[in-house]
């Protein structure tokens, strides 16, 4: 078997665009919180497939769900209406407290959309196409070229040129260096509540409060990017909730169809109405009665499993245990996130202990090279916490 997952990689290598820099592992199923690869052997997942799998895997009502409405119709396209689309746009809009949503495939995609939206909303206020946008150091909102253009780390841009969206990088959690980049060609801001790629780095409801109120003075939208840190797993269905500071366009995707690929971004009201029209932005799939149908089955599990309580009740003994992990090991610098989106902040690279915890059953990624992420399935327990802590010490023991 060793050798068929060999064969599967170097297949793998032979005909996949070598975009990523994978794992050498070939999972096969999961089951809760395990997965297990095509040779049996479990792991530990903290991963979630990057915060996607918040229900875990192999949740029967989810699947069965799933499977109702392939036998019922995937596509139909957005010259006709479909019954989950609608239901899940109400139940999002109940979630969020948002007005009008937009379903995409993708978080990426959902940020497109909402940069597009933002843009539209200036030029139906003065005519202009010359807006810019800022948007934070560290930050990442995707790889399509204009969730790029606001992705605030130089290294991803530095080869494509040109980016499609004027933007300017303020520093997370510094207001001043936000209000000073702002001039009349600003339309928006743009900032996840929690930085992920950036670091787990939660931003602070002072920092948040007043660029609220600032874009309120100026005239300027407000665009929060929820696709990694919402969806419960902050402790709140959406991070900002936790502190009233509603943004005017919000983006989600991940955890949003836990597994189907889904994103959408939401508008206030007033956002709607004198922004996008129609064929001012459109998609194939997005809205499919699949992924909509997933989206419904999601938000009710949320509600029926209590999952945002439990996120509440597990996430302090998750902290509690990282920061004891933390304090006997001088090489572990702090432990920073929220809820079950938390992070390790070495003083060098971890991919020696994200390799070595594969080899031992567990798995993490990293958000930079010095930070182990830690973004589980949101049904985990204290003891599958203990498990976790009881592989990744050794290792860090032995490595570090």
């Amino acid at each position: 078997m060793a050798d068929t997952m060999k064969q599967m990689i170097e297949q793998a290598e032979q005909d996949l665009l070598h975009t990523y820099n994978r794992y050498p592992i070939v999972f096969d199923h999961g089951s809760g919180v395990y997965l297990y690869d095509v040779n049996g052997k479990k792991y530990l997942d903290f991963c979630a497939g990057i915060a996607v799998f918040a229900l875990g895997y192999a949740n029967q009502e989810y699947n069965d769900a799933l499977k109702a409405q392939v036998d019922k119709i995937l596509h139909t396209s957005n010259y006709f209406y479909n019954e989950p689309a609608i239901r899940a746009a109400h139940l999002l809009k109940q979630a969020s407290g948002m007005d009008r949503v937009f379903f995409t495939n993708s978080g990426a995609e959902a940020v497109e959309g909402a940069l597009k939206a933002a843009v539209k909303y200036a030029y139906e206020k003065d005519g202009r196409t010359d807006h810019e946008v800022i948007a934070m150091e560290h930050s990442f909102h995707g790889r399509t070229y204009g969730a790029l253009s606001v992705t605030g780390n130089p290294h991803y841009r530095e080869a494509f040129g040109t980016m499609p969206c004027g933007a300017r990088f303020a520093k997370f959690n510094d207001f001043a260096s936000v209000e000073a980049l702002a001039d009349d060609k600003t339309c928006a801001v743009i900032l996840e509540p929690v930085q992920g790629e950036g670091g787990l780095q939660p931003a602070t409801e002072s920092f948040l409060r007043d660029v609220r109120n600032f874009c309120d003075e100026r005239g300027i939208l407000l665009i929060f990017d929820e696709v990694q840190c919402g969806m419960g797993r902050c402790g709140s269905m959406f991070r900002w909730q936790k502190y009233g500071i509603k943004p005017d366009i919000m983006t989600s995707a991940k955890a949003l169809g836990c597994g189907v690929p889904v994103g959408a971004f939401l508008l206030t009201e007033e956002v709607a109405q004198h922004s996008l029209v129609p064929g001012d932005h459109g998609t194939t799939y997005g809205g499919n009665p699949l992924a909509c149908a997933a989206v419904c089955k999601v938000l009710e599990l949320y509600g029926k499993d209590h999952i945002i309580d439990h996120v509440n009740e597990i996430a302090p003994y998750l902290e509690e245990r990282l920061d004891r992990l933390a304090s006997r090991y001088a090489c572990i610098l702090e432990r920073r996130g929220c809820g079950l989106m938390q992070g390790l902040v070495f003083d060098r690279p971890v991919a020696p202990v994200i390799n070595a915890a594969m080899d031992r059953g567990l798995v993490l990624i990293n958000a930079g090279s010095n930070i182990l992420r830690f973004v589980p399935p949101l049904i985990i327990t204290k003891e599958n916490v203990d498990e976790m802590i009881s592989i990744l010490e050794p290792v860090i023991a032995a490595l570090l």
